[in-house]
């Protein structure tokens, strides 16, 4: 059997049980099933919309690798007689955390104080 006549290889990653029901389909299922692909991957991988963000965060630019927003924010650290816990106290900071899109779950990372 020459190369052109064998079926592609999926990829390692991907779960068996998908790997072995694709072959299975037909052309239209397997192009409907490419389309939400895209349309879910474009879907994780949408901005970071500043109604997405808590109350109170800043955006203040794109992240340098396009996947994420680089935000202010003030904190409370959770101490009933600190001055954060005072109603009208901005809190701790600022300090600059990296909101972005994980498998379309919205996540943050601590960069740095302000």
């Amino acid at each position: 059997m020459t190369s052109s006549e064998q079926s592609p290889q999926a990829p390692d990653s991907l779960p068996k049980y998908i790997a072995r029901g694709l072959p299975k389909q037909d052309n239209e299922t397997l192009e409907d099933a490419l389309d939400y692909i895209t349309e879910l991957i474009e879907w994780r991988q949408r901005p970071i919309d500043a109604n997405d963000l808590p109350e109170g965060a800043e955006p203040v630019a794109n992240d340098s690798k396009g996947t994420g927003t680089l935000v202010e924010e003030y904190v409370t650290c959770g101490d009933s007689t600190c001055h954060c816990a005072e109603e009208g106290d901005k809190g701790h900071g600022p300090y600059l955390y990296r909101y972005f899109r994980d498998e379309g779950t919205l996540k943050s990372e601590y960069v740095g104080k302000v």
